[in-house]
């Protein structure tokens, strides 16, 4: 098969990678390789956005762009194959400013300004998809995005100035030439990147993933990165072969239909919440905190589920909500229920060069309630000391089927099956809620940590089921209830 190497666009420039280490960053690239060093680095974990930087990639009609907002110093560098990437050195048309930073400097946005190319790139992707934000989606953009001087007011004054009359910029005028440049991109084989010992492979589709795993089994997935860059960034490891899954057609796939969703692994989470939210809307509020929209343009439900972390977000609402998950190993698939994926701490089903493909999630029935609840120390951009998933059947008012799955209670993510048996086919009543809690005691020993100790993990689970009681108990009575916000 004839292999490319990597190429891009910087700005409006085409590049080349060849022989360069894989597990560069894209924040070290720009800074190391480039010397753009307007993109700064802080915190190097995806937390502060200083580092934030602008990726353009064709949409699914391949006629158009889709901006998005990314940490530069939790992405690899051969994630960029095919893709635009913007920085703040690049806004600017000659000496005048672009929209995004006259406002800054109109509203007195900028204070030490070490963070500032952050909340500028931020905003100018903001401002590519709505040229009128409201407050609450400035908000929600900056999110991620740190001012350590505490000059927020100023700065959401700034990106919520309208740029519905602002001249076109410099991508707007390259907006076609970028197009047909990104198509050009798509066109090219598989990218690989390379150095004396290290490997990077982007397949195109399962064939090719499936065909690479199979010849290299010990080979490192990664898709968005968020957490495996990590690995490289903080605890200054490297990774030998890297295969990226974000270029496989078929795992970017999105199915909705009447009974069931259908997620690809490798479909980043901005791109399916909306669908998830309409139908359950507190798993899309959950998903909103899982991290900042940075995290979330990058971000995988593959990734997510197969890191295989006991305080993964996903894993206790997807197991509640009884959802399946599709393994290939070369030709072949295999089906099994999220639950059963996981074995011990960061251990999995997964066979010698498998692969995570897809997620079937059912949809709600009259009668049915998902309840979700997140206990973390910030209420954004947090990692849960416990979450707890509690999906519920009730036909006059008597517990008809239900799942209630937690995480940070154990090494994995599970279900209370104790407590489960405490509320299944019996009424709906406070009687048998503590009872329920009682029997929580049996399902789980949680161990203490620096997020929470073994007694509070204890006491704000059986306080869950509590409140979960006391939503539906007042919950508004309708034709069809998917849930209650």
């Amino acid at each position: 098969m004839t292999m490319s190497t990597v190429r891009f666009l910087l700005n409006n420039d085409v590049v080349t990678l060849e022989k360069i280490d894989p597990n560069l960053t894209v924040l070290q690239y720009l800074r190391e390789k480039q010397f753009n060093t307007g993109t700064k680095e802080g915190c190097c974990s995806g937390d502060c956005g200083a580092c934030t930087v602008v990726v353009a990639e064709l949409a699914s009609n391949n006629q158009e762009l889709d901006y998005k907002s990314i940490n530069s110093c939790i992405s690899f560098v051969g994630s960029l194959h095919g893709k635009q990437l913007i920085t703040v050195e690049d806004l600017k048309d000659g000496a005048k400013l672009h929209h995004v930073q006259q406002s800054i400097v109109d509203n007195h946005a900028s204070q030490c300004g070490f963070c500032t190319p952050g909340f500028v790139m931020s905003s100018f992707a903001l401002h590519k998809a709505n040229r009128q934000p409201s407050r609450a989606e400035v908000v929600e953009a900056l999110a991620g995005n740190l001012c350590r001087c505490t000059g927020y007011r100023s700065i959401i004054d700034a990106a919520m100035e309208s740029s519905e009359h602002a001249e076109p910029d410099s991508f707007a005028q390259h907006y076609q030439q970028t197009v047909l440049q990104l198509n050009e991109f798509k066109s090219l084989p598989a990218a690989t990147l390379a150095d004396d010992k290290h490997s990077y492979f982007a397949p195109k589709n399962v064939s090719e993933l499936a065909a690479k795993l199979l010849d290299k089994p010990s080979a490192t997935l990664v898709a968005g990165g968020t957490d495996l860059a990590l690995s490289v960034t903080q605890h200054l490891n490297t990774i030998d072969d890297l295969v990226y899954l974000g270029d496989v057609d078929e795992l970017r796939v999105i199915e909705n239909n009447s009974k069931q969703f259908v997620i690809g692994s490798a479909v980043p989470y901005n791109e399916f919440t909306p669908m998830l939210h309409d139908e359950y809307h507190e798993l899309g509020e959950m998903i909103e905190r899982i991290g900042s929209r940075q995290v979330r343009n990058n971000g995988t439900l593959g990734g997510n589920v197969g890191n295989a972390s006991p305080i993964g977000d996903m894993p206790p609402a997807l197991i509640a909500l009884g959802a399946q998950m599709t393994l290939q190993r070369g030709d072949v698939k295999r089906k099994i229920a999220v639950e059963d994926f996981f074995v011990a701490y960061k251990k999995t089903v997964l066979k010698e060069s498998e692969f995570i493909r897809n997620f079937t999630i059912p949809k709600a029935k009259p009668g049915q309630f998902l309840k979700l609840y997140k206990i973390s120390k910030r209420l954004d951009d947090d990692i849960s000391a416990v979450l707890g998933a509690f999906f519920i059947e009730l036909k006059d008012n008597v517990v008809t089927d239900l799942r209630i799955a937690f995480g940070g209670m154990a090494g994995i993510p599970m279900r209370a099956k104790h407590c489960e048996a405490a509320l299944l086919n019996k009424p709906f009543i406070q009687t048998n809620i503590t009872a329920a809690q009682q029997a929580l005691t049996l399902d789980f020993q949680p161990m203490s940590d620096v997020r929470a100790s073994d007694k509070y993990r204890m006491k704000v689970t059986q306080n869950l089921m509590q409140k979960c009681y006391l939503e539906l108990q007042n919950r508004t009575i309708e034709t069809r209830v998917v849930n209650y916000a």
